[in-house]
């Protein structure tokens, strides 16, 4: 194993630290070159793939195969966000269409029966004060108008949606074309006598790495698709919405069911106002834990990923709070990388005579 002296740990260490410091300050014009990376990451093994098939003696070049992957990323995005979208603010305005009625009910019966069993005096809620609070965040024109209107403000933010859209898909394209040969030359980069334990820790990174942003990626779109099925199929109006939410949260083991349990029966309550309807709500998310515990983890995830769920919500919440929406993005990432060199670290430990001899 290669040995640093002490002054190229403190190079390292130093090189680290201000990458990080440069990552913080430029965070704002890093974001869509990172939302284009995570893109290309997912997309790389598909277009590997796609290069390798044969027919009939001709095979797609780097080039054309990329152009099928990224026309078929493309065209996914703006089916769902044409599918989904107009669906979402659909159930979301008939909720709030029902809200008075919902209101009504919780001061008429829940609270009168919270203070029987508490034996103490209850608020009731101030309906019409609620109502204008949420109708408020709601006008009419719906989501997508109140977007549009809220950018039309301001020139520069304008600017700066027109950028990301464009640049998005640009940067993913060339990333997407040029990634096998980007990985290569990073390689190259690195001192010799580092680069075979470069490579190593490098390939357990990728492993990690890929199993939890591709396959945890396809177990949250097929268990938002079952949550809001299952939802649907029990008449529940804000089904999509809290199936797909249940199944965005899902990267965090059990964290996506808690969720969609609580938000989806406390919509049936106010939906059906009574109990009984809280049976096939919890039916659903059982039946989807079950489909994601014996196949979609299994299958698409694998046994690689060793990243606690702790570890994950703290790598959320600590890349969000120190570089904004970009941390979101690079927080799993870099926590993989961090996994793989801790694991690597522990190893070098137990096998040092500080260990053993202690």
């Amino acid at each position: 194993m290669v040995e640093m002296n002490d002054s190229q740990k403190w190079f390292v260490l130093a090189f680290v630290l201000a990458f990080g410091w440069l990552v913080y300050l430029l965070a704002p014009v890093l974001m869509p070159f990172a939302f284009a990376a995570i893109l290309a990451y997912l997309g790389d093994p598909l277009v590997d793939r796609l290069e390798t098939i044969q027919l009939r003696g001709w095979r797609l070049s780097r080039t054309l195969a990329v152009m099928v992957v990224f026309s078929g990323i493309i065209l996914s995005i703006a089916a769902l966000l044409i599918v989904i979208i107009p669906a979402l603010e659909e159930q979301i305005g008939q909720f709030i269409d029902k809200l008075p009625s919902y209101l009504n009910w919780i001061n008429r019966t829940v609270i009168p029966d919270l203070q029987k069993y508490l034996g103490r005096s209850i608020k009731p809620l101030r309906e019409d004060q609620l109502i204008n609070l949420i109708k408020s965040n709601w006008q009419t024109g719906g989501v997508t108008e109140n977007l549009i209107d809220s950018v039309s403000h301001s020139g520069a933010v304008v600017i700066g949606w027109v950028m990301n859209l464009v640049l998005i898909p640009v940067i993913t394209f060339y990333l997407l074309r040029d990634w096998d040969d980007l990985m290569v030359r990073i390689h190259d980069l690195f001192p010799r006598r580092f680069a075979e334990t470069v490579a190593k820790l490098a390939g357990e990174a990728d492993d990690v790495l890929g199993a939890f942003m591709r396959g945890q990626f396809y177990v949250m779109l097929a268990l938002g698709v079952i949550y809001s099925f299952g939802l649907w199929m029990v008449d529940l109006e804000l089904a999509m919405v809290i199936g797909m939410m249940a199944g965005l949260v899902s990267f965090v083991p059990y964290m996506g069911a808690i969720t969609g349990i609580i938000f989806a029966c406390i919509s049936a309550l106010l939906q059906f106002q009574d109990a009984v309807h809280l049976l096939p709500v919890l039916i659903v998310f059982a039946v989807g834990q079950s489909i994601e515990g014996m196949l979609l983890t299994p299958w698409l995830v694998g046994n690689k990923i060793g990243l606690h769920p702790v570890a994950v919500m703290f790598a959320v919440m600590a890349g969000g709070r120190l570089f904004g929406f970009l941390g979101v993005l690079l927080a799993l990432p870099v926590a993989s990388v961090i996994m793989v060199l801790l694991r690597h670290v522990h190893e070098r430990y137990t096998f040092s005579g500080f260990y053993s001899n202690g």
